[in-house]
C-alpha cells in the first residue's frame, strides 16, 4: 500500500473539497477581506484536510503491514484472522469481519469434506473385505477343479486381488500415520514374505529369484513396506523379457540403510524417468504388449515411502533393466522425522 494509490482512491473527495474552497473564495469576494485571509483560508482547509488523509494513511498503512507480515510467517495462513491485532479503523473493522465470516464457512466446508472423505474411505475398505471373499471361493473351487481353463481364471483372480489390495492402500494412503507400527524388521523377512505373495505369477513367468546380504535391520512398519515392494515385483513381472530375473540385495551405512530391486525386464526411457512416480504416468512402457497399466502403483510407492520416511529412487537402462531403491534411515523413527 503506498500514498499515491492511496491518494488515487481519495479522488473524489479531493474534488469535493477543492469544489468547496472554491465556492468559499467566490462567497468571500462580496466581502472586505485582505488577500491574505482568503488565501491563509483555503491554505488552511486543504492542509486540515490532507494532514487528516496522511495520519489515515499511516494507521492503514500500519495495520495492513502488520497483516502481511503475519501472513508472510503464518505456515497456515488462515489462521491469520486469530493472531492478528483489531483493527481501529471502520473499513479494518469490516475486513476483519468479513474474514471471520468466510474463514468460519470454509472450516465448515472443509470438516464436511473430511466427514464425507471418510465415510467414503470406510465404504472403500468395508467393499474391498468383503470382495476378498468370494475371491477367496473362487480361488479354493479352481484348486479343487484343475485345467487349463480354470488356470487361466486363477490367474486373473490373482490379478483382481492384486488391484483391490491396490485399491485399499490407496484408500488408506492418506491416513498412513494413523495405520502403522514401527519396529525393528529383518529385511530378509520383508522381501521372503513378498516374493511369497506373488509366487505363483514369479514361478509362472519363470523368474530367477536371487536373494543376498539382507540381514540387515530397519525401523519400519512391514505390513507397509511389503505393499511396496509388491508394486515394484509385479512392475518386473509386467514388463518382463525373456530369462527374466530378480534380485534383492541391501547394503549398510553409518545413516541408512538402502535395498536394491533389480530386474533384467525391458527397462524405462531415460526421458520418461523423472515421471514414473507421478499419478496416472504409463509411459511408452504402459502401452507396451498390450499391458493395461494404471499409473498407480510407483505413485502410490512413492506416496507411501514419503508418508513413511523411506527414501526412494530408480535407475534404469532401456532394454537391460531396472534398478529400485528403498532408502531407510537408520535410528529411530522419531529422530528421521524431525
Amino acid at each position: 500500500m503506498n500514498f499515491s494509490a492511496f491518494l488515487s482512491d481519495k479522488i473524489l473527495s479531493v474534488i469535493l473539497i477543492l469544489f468547496a474552497v472554491i465556492t468559499i473564495e467566490i462567497f468571500l469576494l462580496i466581502y472586505p477581506i485582505d488577500i491574505f485571509i482568503r488565501i491563509y483560508i483555503a491554505v488552511s482547509i486543504f492542509l486540515t484536510y490532507f494532514i487528516g488523509l496522511r495520519l489515515e494513511y499511516s494507521k492503514k498503512q500500519h495495520y495492513f503491514k502488520e497483516i502481511d507480515f503475519i501472513i508472510d510467517e503464518l505456515t497456515d495462513k488462515y489462521l491469520f484472522t486469530e493472531i492478528s491485532e483489531d483493527a481501529d479503523f471502520y473499513e479494518g473493522k469490516q475486513l476483519q469481519e468479513i474474514l471471520c465470516k468466510t474463514n468460519k464457512a470454509m472450516i465448515e466446508n472443509v470438516n464436511n469434506y473430511k466427514l464425507r472423505q471418510k465415510d467414503y474411505k470406510e465404504y472403500i475398505e468395508l467393499w474391498i473385505h468383503d470382495i476378498k471373499i468370494p475371491i477367496a471361493a473362487a480361488k479354493m473351487i479352481i484348486e479343487n477343479n484343475k485345467n487349463s481353463i480354470t488356470q487361466s481364471i486363477y490367474e486373473e483372480l490373482d490379478k483382481v486381488e492384486a488391484l483391490t489390495e491396490q485399491a485399499l492402500y490407496y484408500a488408506r494412503s492418506n491416513t498412513v500415520e494413523k495405520d502403522y507400527i514401527i519396529k525393528s524388521c529383518l529385511l530378509k523377512n520383508i522381501v521372503t514374505e513378498s516374493v511369497k505373495r506373488n509366487k505363483a505369477h514369479l514361478i509362472r513367468n519363470q523368474f530367477k529369484i536371487s536373494l543376498h546380504d539382507l540381514n540387515f535391520t530397519v525401523k519400519t512398519d512391514s505390513k507397509w513396506v511389503i505393499f511396496i515392494l509388491n508394486q515394484i515385483i509385479q512392475n518386473s513381472i509386467k514388463y518382463r523379457k525373456e530369462n527374466p530375473s530378480l534380485t534383492f540385495y541391501a547394503q549398510a551405512g553409518n545413516e541408512q540403510t538402502t535395498l536394491s530391486i533389480c530386474d533384467n525386464g525391458i527397462g524405462i526411457d531415460s526421458a520418461e524417468l523423472e515421471n514414473i512416480f507421478d499419478k496416472g504416468f504409463t509411459g511408452t512402457n504402459g502401452h507396451l504388449l498390450n499391458q493395461k497399466s494404471t499409473g498407480i502403483g510407483l505413485y502410490l510407492c512413492k506416496k507411501l515411502c514419503h508418508k513413511l520416511h523411506i527414501g526412494i529412487s530408480v535407475s534404469s537402462q532401456k532394454h537391460i533393466g531396472t534398478e529400485i531403491k528403498l532408502i531407510f534411515p537408520n535410528g529411530s523413527f522419531t529422530d528421521s522425522v524431525t
